[in-house]
């Protein structure tokens, strides 16, 4: 009776692994990707308010407070929530820069 269950068992442990497995892979590989796409983005955006800092002819001492949060965030590294807020600060950044200009 044992050696009957037993294929039974391993067959079935193997495919709730396989299971788990095809569900798990692909979400972390989205994921994954949507954070290495969120950090570009917020780069990107401190550059670009990197450039309008250095073109202003008056200093604002708000947009440079919003940059330097935003390259805190960036040095922390974190998950795509920290990317998008980064991204937020820097842009807001740059349309104050801008503004002045």
């Amino acid at each position: 009776m044992i050696t009957s269950v037993l294929p039974w068992l391993g067959g079935s442990v193997v495919a709730v692994a396989a299971g788990f497995l095809a569900v798990w892979l692909p979400g972390r590989r989205v994921r994954a990707e949507d954070r290495r796409v969120a950090w570009s983005s917020a780069r990107a955006a401190i550059d670009i308010a990197a450039v309008s800092r250095d073109a202003a002819v008056v200093p604002v001492p708000e947009a440079e407070r919003l940059l330097a949060r935003a390259e805190l965030l960036a040095a922390g590294r974190g998950g795509t929530h920290a990317a998008r807020a980064a991204a937020e600060h820097a842009r807001r950044a740059d349309e104050l820069w801008r503004t002045v200009r």
